[in-house]
């Protein structure tokens, strides 16, 4: 796809993978951007691998299938690493970005020869850190957006900010957590 970028998300169910694409190709849309961001379903239950998708171009999008080949690919659990082929026809001109505590070092013997770039983020220290609780998503999300470019910085945050006004709209002091959580995620891949 020219004039864009293709995402693909590994979680868990229950990790946020799903909700993290949907959010990303919301914001993405709001910046005047095509996008797409959807699931793959299956027998998928709290815990099971799951894979989420990303399309965000400048131009119509007209593929409506899956994600075979993409840019950069999201590991929001590094477990999936043991089980899962996570870099299946990722561009070496992309990036991995995995969620884990881990250096890139240690994480190349399992990426299948991978070449391009590996981000990784702790995701856990930083939503405990931020929100008190593990909540992987809002991190991963910021680190896919730093790491992809996809958009500025402080667009992705003003919108971030806005839509977590409305979808915590009866819970707003999660707001600040989450937003707390977005910029330590950018500030770590951007040390990186």
């Amino acid at each position: 796809m020219k004039n864009g970028i293709e995402i693909r998300w590994h979680g868990r169910g229950g990790q946020g993978a799903k909700t993290a694409a949907l959010l990303l190709a919301d914001v993405a849309f709001k910046t005047g951007k095509h996008v797409q961001g959807f699931p793959e379903y299956g027998p998928e239950r709290m815990g099971a691998p799951i894979t989420a998708y990303n399309r965000i171009s400048s131009d119509v999008i007209r593929v409506h299938s899956n994600i075979y080949d993409p840019d950069f690919v999201a590991v929001v659990d590094e477990t999936l690493l043991h089980t899962v082929d996570v870099t299946a026809g990722l561009k070496k001109e992309g990036a991995i970005i995995v969620n884990t505590a881990k250096s890139k070092e240690e994480l190349m013997p399992q990426l299948n020869g991978y070449e391009g770039r590996v981000v990784t983020i702790d995701a856990r220290t930083i939503s405990e850190e931020a929100l008190g609780k593990y909540f992987p998503n809002s991190p991963m999300l910021a680190a896919v957006v730093a790491t992809t470019g996809v958009m500025p910085k402080e667009t992705f945050l003003h919108e971030m900010r806005a839509s977590y006004k409305h979808k915590f709209a009866k819970k707003p002091e999660v707001i600040d957590g989450n937003m707390k959580a977005l910029e330590m995620a950018f500030a770590a891949v951007e040390e990186a």
